[in-house]
């Protein structure tokens, strides 16, 4: 007769090891929260390379062999979008690297570069699996008439994912300052960056991305 088979059963205690270990993450979680933004800029390091790099790749794709040799004057007048500086400070680089002669005057210039952008900015998409943060309010006297001060339940995620994308376009047309007969335009370009986080169960992050921050630390 064949010996008799070990059966391996779950007990009540095993599944009550698991839920102690369930309910010890979520601890973990509500006591040990932390933040990737600070208070020092408006924006995040990881917001700003976004942006900039976005708008560097959108400048990589416009053509400035037909102003080669030129006095241009760059116009930003209709330039509406975010981050105006960067994208017309890309521009220009561009421009006297590709043997533009830019010119601070207007009046002085052969040709005028009206550059124009289509949007600058950040789409983001947030996903949770899990309870979100709850906001609620409490007075902040012990007879309940004083100023209502903001409080917030901590948030228990057993997944959560960031994802970012940096979007930028820009374009320009170029004309003759005297008769506004055009020179040459170039774009509209459109560059891309992304930044993707995945935090699991409140401890573990990964992040990948094609902007700076997601690179490894120096040592």
């Amino acid at each position: 007769m064949s010996p008799p088979r070990c059966v391996r059963m779950h007990t009540p205690s095993h599944w009550l090891a698991v839920l102690i270990v369930l309910m010890l993450g979520f601890a973990l979680q509500a006591g040990c929260q932390s933040a990737v933004r600070s208070t020092d800029p408006p924006q995040t390091a990881t917001e700003q390379f976004l942006l900039s790099t976005a708008a560097s790749r959108a400048v990589d794709q416009i053509s400035v062999n037909n102003l080669r040799g030129r006095k241009v004057f760059v116009d930003t007048t209709y330039f509406g979008a975010s981050q105006q500086n960067f994208v017309v400070g890309e521009l220009r680089a561009k421009l006297l690297l590709g043997g533009v002669e830019l010119l601070p005057e207007r009046d002085k210039a052969q040709i005028v570069l009206e550059v124009r952008s289509g949007g600058v900015g950040i789409d983001r998409s947030d996903t949770l699996v899990g309870i979100p943060s709850i906001l609620l309010q409490a007075d902040s006297s012990n007879q309940g008439s004083g100023a209502r001060v903001p409080l917030a339940t901590p948030e228990l995620a057993l997944l959560k994912n960031t994802d970012q994308r940096g979007i930028a376009s820009v374009a320009y047309v170029a004309y003759w300052r005297e008769t506004g007969e055009v020179v040459a335009s170039s774009g509209p370009f459109v560059g891309w960056t992304y930044r993707d986080d995945w935090w699991y169960f409140g401890l573990i992050r990964a992040t990948s991305g094609d902007i700076a921050p997601t690179s490894p630390r120096p040592e």
